[in-house]
């Protein structure tokens, strides 16, 4: 196929025959197509009429469903996959936030960028939320947008600097002038701000809520991460007036139910990373606690430096950790639990709908006219997991992996057909990547290098508190 002129810009698309899960509650629509005008939608139902030349691609067998987003990732990190798969929290703060975090140089956020966007499309995410708090200067932020601008996907740039306190280098003039240069509207790049809230009485973030309120951006944070952020930083938020919609708590495992009935109460949702919250040590991933509150949800990734960089294993993983949760805590009653509460489409409802909500976009997570045209076709006839296709939404959750996406398409545009990327080039994004490794490498030396992957178990604790800008301790770290 000549994938120039088989999927030319401005050409319909049809997928045809498909099993579609429109996400709009647990409807299913056998045997249906979609069709695809521009960047949109325009028809969802059976046996549809195409326009004239318009690309067929056939759907039969597989699942089409709308394209996943991730609310949390650390996009510039990705050049250093799996380097710390055995850390703990602990071990992932000082090598970031106070060691090599700072030798980063734009180019190398630039490389984790551009590799995490293009392995967000292979795995059918279309949209992530780069959470890139290693933007410690306007020219470290302009390689980062560089990147994602490089890379046909959806993005919300969430800015952040882990090495400057964040009423600083947000009031800082270069940053508003990033701000007016770089965020203009673009519809494939949002913009959010990215900073923590430790529970110092004083405050000290105020002035970055305050700059976001000016911007008429949403503010996204690491909340409920046990000894660094708490419950005082959620009620700091609340008294001075900064819980608002839109407001992203990420993680939210160690909150009391008083800071869950303020984040309901506000209208704000909480990104859940499983694998992250499972392995590093945040607290246990609080779907089984924020049920009952009713905080919208939505899923996300943290970091490939440890964990997969799909939402097939974060679908996977959260229904696990729900219903274990549910089983323990039975068990300790004397319990026998017959019926899950977390059911198979609610994870594939918050890895769709539910990120479409976080990030403010009505127009994404569901399969109808009208809405943008981003779109999985999870397919792939040579697995003999595809089949039998009995029930769909267990079938994301539970069987399928990042080898069955077989077409995906963001704003109209087809990113991947047939297993394989369309318009990336993944040899240059390697040796990007191996320039960075390479430079990190040696800067570090062999024996830091080593040791930084093969972390030895502490004897005591190594760190209260990771952020530098205030010498405030949470309650958390207090009982540490």
């Amino acid at each position: 196929m000549n994938e120039r002129t088989e999927f030319e810009t401005g050409r319909p698309v049809v997928l045809r025959g498909g099993t579609v899960l429109p996400m709009d509650g647990r409807r299913v629509l056998p045997r249906t197509d979609v069709l695809v005008s521009g960047d949109r939608i325009a028809a969802v139902g059976p046996d549809l009429d195409a326009p004239e030349g318009a690309a067929e691609i056939d759907a039969s067998g597989g699942i089409v469903m709308p394209g996943m987003i991730d609310t949390h990732r650390h996009m510039w990190q990705t050049a250093m996959r799996g380097y710390g798969a055995d850390w703990t929290l602990t071990q992932y703060f000082v090598w970031f936030y106070l060691e090599y975090g700072k030798l980063f140089r734009p180019e190398d956020v630039h490389a984790g960028n551009t590799l995490a966007a293009i392995e967000s499309l292979d795995a059918g995410v279309t949209t992530v939320v780069d959470w890139s708090h290693g933007l410690r200067t306007v020219e470290h932020a302009d390689a980062a947008a560089d990147a994602l601008q490089g890379v046909p996907g959806r993005y919300v740039l969430a800015y952040g600097n882990i090495q400057q306190p964040p009423a600083e280098w947000t009031t800082a003039p270069e940053f508003r002038d990033f701000v007016s240069r770089r965020i203009t509207g673009d519809d494939l790049l949002g913009f959010q701000l990215a900073f923590d809230v430790l529970g110092d009485p004083s405050f000290p973030e105020r002035p970055a809520f305050e700059v976001a309120r000016d911007l008429g951006v949403t503010v996204t944070t690491h909340a409920g991460v046990w000894g660094a952020t708490g419950d005082d930083g959620i009620r700091l938020m609340y008294e001075n007036g900064f819980m608002t919609p839109g407001t992203i708590y990420v993680h939210a495992a160690s909150l009391s139910a008083d800071s869950y009935h303020r984040i309901a109460a506000t209208g704000g949702s909480i990104s859940v990373s499983t694998e992250s919250e499972q392995s590093a040590g945040q607290g246990y991933p609080p779907t089984w606690a924020i049920r009952s509150h009713g905080i919208p949800v939505s899923l996300s990734m943290d970091t490939s430096v440890w964990w997969s960089g799909d939402l097939f294993s974060a679908m996977r993983a959260t229904l696990g950790a729900d219903r274990s949760r549910e089983h323990l805590e039975a068990h300790a009653k004397g319990d026998t639990v017959t019926h899950c509460a977390l059911r198979a489409d609610q994870v594939v409802d918050w890895a769709t709908r539910g990120g479409a909500r976080a990030i403010g976009r009505d127009d994404l997570g569901t399969i109808e006219p009208g809405k943008k045209a981003d779109l999985v076709l999870i397919k792939n006839d040579a697995s003999p997991v595809s089949f039998p296709l009995l029930n769909p939404f267990g079938h994301v959750a539970f069987q399928a992996q990042r080898g069955d996406v077989h077409t995906v398409l963001v704003d109209g545009r087809v990113v991947k057909h047939e297993h394989r990327l369309v318009g990336v080039d993944l040899a240059a994004a390697r040796a990007q990547v191996d320039r960075t490794i390479e430079y990190l490498r040696g800067e570090m030396g062999e024996e830091a290098w080593e040791k930084g992957m093969n972390p030895d178990v502490p004897t005591s604790k190594v760190l209260d508190n990771p952020y530098t800008y205030t010498d405030y301790r949470s309650d958390s770290t207090h009982r540490l």
